[in-house]
């Protein structure tokens, strides 16, 4: 099938070569005004200003929209969630509000552990169907690229039961999707004081059917006090690079413990969350190639510091968004949320969001020759704005719809 969009207001982030954005690049959104868009078969075949339409289209399709007054984009690309869940927490979230900390929380078997004991009760087809069900909402706010993890199974069969859901759902869903083996999130009760056993279980019993299966693109490890260690990390992270996974880190959500050096060590594809970031930390970042993924609707959610965006940028580190959608500590996949978070609390100018939100985040997948950029050849994953007056209204007018429609491998959802 072949569309042809028509009296586009501006189209954004167009790009003849997709390329990873750091320092004072990261702030140039290419676009055109008054342009036109060809999709065919699901990809961008061509575009340009409408002064140049008749000469680069001389042959129109039947299928031509008008979209006088709207603005196109490029889909978000989401690089870091937990969308694959069985069960909400609002309750906890209520318990916080009444001052319990997350220590009280989880000493009552909340947190983590409270997902992963609801996960392990729920079968993989009502998992399934659930994840259908949010990854459906998330496109429909503008997501057309996701990361999804594992890591609230902590148990062999849970852990492979939420690779499995995920392995589905790039199967039956038209979104690109990348999945993230995330078995070091937490240790079970069983394994409190026994993390070796832990950490061997996830060696020999998990990675062998994961590369067996191919159920996992990368692998995670929450290095944090309190959960796993630089040195366990690296164990976990050179056990899955023996099977091809590249890792994607949770590091210094809390605190700055060293895992920023040896998750580039490790060559780290992302570092993500970044809360706590030392002036060393910004520095051995900025002069990686690794990407640092800033989760900032985790920091609303949780009334945490927000990441040092600024000084990330600043110091020409390549920073990529993501909504780190999970049902503890940002139940929320609106990717529109966390740009306009961004621009309003870590002073990201809106050019700024918007691109670590699409070609970075799309390159904190590996899918930056996919998707990420209105680009010839790239899938035509695309978000029409309503007429508004300029690209900053999306984040300046946060609470209000301003998506009129979302098209995904060039079919609108």
């Amino acid at each position: 099938m072949t569309t042809l969009i028509i009296n586009i207001k501006e189209l954004l982030g167009t790009r003849e070569q997709s390329v990873l954005l750091r320092g004072e690049a990261l702030a140039i959104l290419p676009s055109i005004e008054n342009a036109f868009i060809l999709v065919e078969d699901g990809l961008i075949v061509d575009y340009g200003a409408m002064t140049e339409l008749d000469i680069k289209v001389p042959n129109k399709p039947t299928v031509i929209l008008d979209v006088a007054g709207q603005m196109v984009l490029p889909a978000w690309c989401d690089s870091h969630t937990h969308l694959v869940f069985a069960k909400s927490r609002e309750d906890e979230f209520v318990d916080k509000l009444k001052g319990k900390s997350y220590a009280d929380i989880a000493a009552n078997g909340g947190g983590i552990l409270n997902s992963a004991r609801v996960l392990n009760d729920t079968s993989e087809e009502t998992l399934f169907q659930q994840a259908m069900v949010r990854l459906k909402e998330a496109s429909l706010m503008g997501t057309g690229a996701i990361e999804i993890k594992s890591g609230y199974g902590l148990s062999v069969e849970g852990e492979l039961k939420m690779l499995r859901v995920i392995k589905r759902l790039k199967q039956q869903s038209d979104l690109c999707i990348k999945s993230s083996f995330l078995a070091a999130h937490t240790f079970p009760p069983a394994y409190k004081e026994n993390h070796e056993g832990y950490i061997n279980s996830i060696i020999f019993e998990m990675l062998p059917v994961i590369a067996a299966e191919k159920l996992a693109d990368y692998i995670d490890v929450f290095c944090e006090e309190g959960f796993f260690s630089v040195e366990e990390m690296e164990t976990i992270c050179k056990a899955g690079a023996a099977y091809g996974l590249k890792p994607k880190l949770h590091v210094n959500q809390l605190n700055s413990i060293g895992g920023v050096a040896a998750g580039i060590g490790l060559g780290a594809i992302s570092l993500d969350h970044l809360e706590t970031m030392t002036n060393k930390d910004i520095k051995e970042l900025a002069i990686s190639d690794t990407i640092g993924t800033l989760l900032p609707t985790a920091a609303f959610f949780l009334r945490m510091n927000y990441q040092p965006a600024r000084q990330l940028i600043d110091a020409g580190a390549a920073i990529a968004l993501a909504s780190d959608y999970n049902p503890g500590s940002s139940p929320s996949a609106n990717m529109n949320f966390v740009v306009a978070l961004s621009c309003i609390q870590m002073k990201l100018l809106p050019e700024e969001a918007i691109n670590a939100a699409t070609i970075n985040g799309a390159a904190a997948m590996e899918l930056m020759d996919e998707v990420g950029s209105i680009s010839i050849g790239k899938k035509a994953n695309l978000i029409f704005t309503k007429p508004i007056p300029s690209i900053a209204y999306l984040p300046y007018s946060f609470g209000h719809h301003l998506i009129d429609k979302i098209m995904i491998n060039g079919i609108f959802v």
